[in-house]
């Protein structure tokens, strides 16, 4: 898979994206309360799948490296490898999710569904991590990685539409969202 020196640079101002957005956060015992996941949508939503997805792997690897990406200005493997390293590790799997049914469906409707669906994937693999790294229980992940979320990150992700649709709007892409 080649990418061209523009495709390239919108990946890398995504990703920069993601970087800024993450850092406004609501510190949480366990898990910090932020923009992260309205970045991610938006990636996948004006990008569609594959320079969504491709961004979202620059940012994990700028993360992973030790660059401070991630909340809160940390960075490095052992984000990862913590407890909520399986919400970051599926960024790259949300932007592809949201890229597919925007590139699909084309329509608000279809968009949220994929939203949601991400989102559900989020979840499964960050709360999964969450139980395995802090040797809990699932409904003990659940009750700290999911359920004080779930509204919030649904709002968050009608944001991520509201945005992407007025970028979309904007700039020339290929395709554009259907506002049913």
């Amino acid at each position: 898979m080649k990418l061209k020196t523009s495709e390239l640079v919108i990946c890398s101002l995504f990703a920069s994206l993601t970087a800024i957005l993450t850092q406004i956060s609501i510190p949480l015992p366990a898990v910090p309360l932020t923009m992260q996941i309205f970045a991610v949508a938006l990636c996948g939503l004006v990008l569609g799948k594959r320079l969504g997805f491709i961004s979202q792997i620059i940012y994990v690897l700028l993360g992973a490296i030790g660059l401070p990406v991630f909340a809160q200005f940390s960075g490095g493997i052992g984000i990862i490898l913590g407890p909520t390293g399986g919400f970051i590790l599926s960024f790259p799997i949300i932007a592809f999710v949201v890229g597919y049914f925007s590139e699909k469906f084309m329509s608000t409707i279809g968009i949220m569904f994929g939203m949601i669906c991400s989102l559900l994937i989020s979840y499964i693999i960050g709360t999964l991590q969450f139980c395995i790294v802090t040797n809990s229980d699932i409904v003990k992940g659940l009750t700290i990685c999911v359920i004080p979320f779930i509204i919030v990150d649904i709002i968050k992700l009608s944001l991520a539409i509201v945005v992407g649709k007025s970028i979309l709007k904007r700039v020339n892409l290929g395709y554009s969202i259907k506002t049913s």
